[in-house]
């Protein structure tokens, strides 16, 4: 059942539904002031409990961290680019001031002696951490069903999964509880809950900001990236980290080419997934937008050759080696054996020595050697040879689906593993290390969000937001969810 409506009002004046560029310039001019800024989301976050957005949310630490902002203001202090804005923190980055649990109960009284320095950079700029957001366990997974800390729910259908596995962070952006938030993905998990929570998520080219002080699952993969509800702040995100100055103008659409591989991404969608997908692609080509038609051969052989294994392979490194360099307290193997049950069964069968799909090294040396290069080179060699700035898809093949059913899934009267249902269409992006942007694109006739994704090549970032701005505008913005009940 969709979310039960409660009376509108408005006692916050509007404020939650400002932007993030829109709050830092209130701010900074003194006409809003920072603690009242970061009293009306905390009264928010207060009021939408029923999301479960948040592990760990202490509002007078927010409160006194936007004290000193005002009092930073009225003393003539230097005043950053996130000057006074709370920023949720997906909870498997490091805070030297909050817990990071990872999701997983081993962790839950972890404390990091400093913050990441993702999170250094955004402090730096002015920014106050508004507490740590839910995430699927160990971020191994698409529902954020976590079954230590509590699912998180879908503010537009709260029976429903937000995706994940930065379910936390997207559902809180949604929500209005935050304009601007911090989530990850390795394969995914920006991406995946900013389609299914109607907003707009950026993963960046692999390695354009740091993922040192996260808890990893391969070195290859993981990135930090940011969601938001504009492209604007996606972008003033991006600028913090990059130091790049410079402004953000919007493309102009008419004369743009963009890429339509329809064996791959547009195979097998839910019908309402599909009809929204049409519509943008027309209304695209209404705008002055040259659709190019290709394929992409080999695509789906190399994504079953590569994306899983190197994640089930890497994440029994990469996790201990975080364990022991952060100083957490816990092994490894500790860490697993007081896992949820669900993540201890999937580590079993794909992680741990012994498992079935358990991936040696010497497969794995193929992988990296041979097979992910042929996949990065697929794609360089479609971008030069199309000249398309960007790949447009739908993002998901459907839409947000009931908390609990991860296993197989209905589309057009067939039966669909829950995996290739949510993962299929976002795998490639990430596995070849391009950066991918997610756009609302219109709702279903049940009131749930369809996104699109633009996936553009490698280290283009800004190009790809440049055109993000534009594709936005014209598709406009997913209407904001119900308000939460009253209790």
């Amino acid at each position: 059942m969709p979310a039960a409506a409660a009376e509108p009002s408005h006692p916050d004046d509007g404020l939650a539904d400002l932007s993030a560029t829109e709050v830092v310039a209130r701010i900074k001019r003194g006409e809003l002031g920072a603690e009242r800024y970061a009293a009306v989301l905390l009264e928010r976050c207060r009021a939408n409990r029923v999301l479960n957005a948040f592990i760990t949310l202490e509002p007078e630490k927010v409160l006194e961290a936007a004290r000193e902002c005002d009092r930073a203001r009225r003393a003539g202090g230097q005043l950053g680019p996130l000057f006074g804005l709370p920023i949720p923190v997906k909870d498997s980055v490091n805070t030297r001031d909050y817990p990071t649990t990872a999701g997983t109960p081993a962790l839950r009284h972890f404390h990091p002696a400093e913050d990441a320095p993702t999170v250094q950079a955004l402090r730096a700029a002015g920014a106050i951490v508004l507490g740590k957001t839910n995430l699927h366990e160990l971020s191994w997974g698409w529902t954020s069903n976590n079954l230590a800390f509590g699912a998180v729910h879908n503010p537009y259908d709260h029976s429903r999964i937000p995706g994940g596995s930065s379910g936390g962070t997207a559902a809180a952006i949604a929500a209005r509880l935050a304009p601007l938030g911090i989530a990850e993905d390795t394969e995914g998990s920006i991406r995946v809950p900013a389609a299914l929570c109607g907003i707009i998520g950026f993963r960046p080219t692999t390695g354009r900001y740091s993922t040192e002080g996260c808890a990893p699952i391969s070195p290859l993969f993981d990135q930090i990236g940011p969601h938001a509800r504009t492209v604007s702040d996606i972008a003033l995100f991006d600028s913090v980290l990059t130091r790049e100055e410079r402004p953000l103008a919007a493309t102009p659409l008419r004369g743009v080419r963009l890429g339509v591989v329809r064996d791959y991404w547009y195979q097998g969608l839910d019908p309402e997934v599909e009809r929204v997908a049409a519509s943008t692609l027309a209304r695209l080509q209404q705008a002055g937008v040259e659709l190019v038609e290709s394929e992409l051969a080999g695509l789906a052989h190399l994504i079953r050759l590569t994306t899983d294994q190197v994640q089930t392979h890497d994440v029994r490194l990469a996790l201990p080696r975080y364990l022991s360099r952060y100083h957490a307290g816990v092994s490894f193997e500790q860490l697993v054996s007081e896992a949820s049950s669900d993540i201890q069964s999937n580590f079993r069968s794909d992680v741990l020595p012994g498992g079935p799909n358990f991936v040696s090294d010497a497969t794995y040396a193929a992988i990296v050697g041979t097979h992910l290069p042929a996949l990065r080179s697929l794609y360089r060699d479609y971008f030069a040879r199309t000249g398309v700035e960007a790949i447009v898809f739908p993002c998901t093949r459907v839409p947000a689906l009931p908390i609990g059913a991860d296993t197989d899934v209905m589309i057009r009267g067939k039966r669909v593993a829950f995996t290739s249902a949510i993962a299929r269409n976002i795998a490639p992006g990430s596995t070849a290390g391009i950066p991918g942007v997610v756009l609302p694109a219109g709702m279903t006739a049940a009131g749930l969000p369809v996104a699109i994704e633009l996936d553009g090549a490698a280290g283009n970032d800004r190009a790809l937001l440049a055109l993000a701005m534009s594709v936005a505008e014209l598709l406009g913005p997913a209407p904001p969810p119900p308000p939460p009940p009253r209790v």
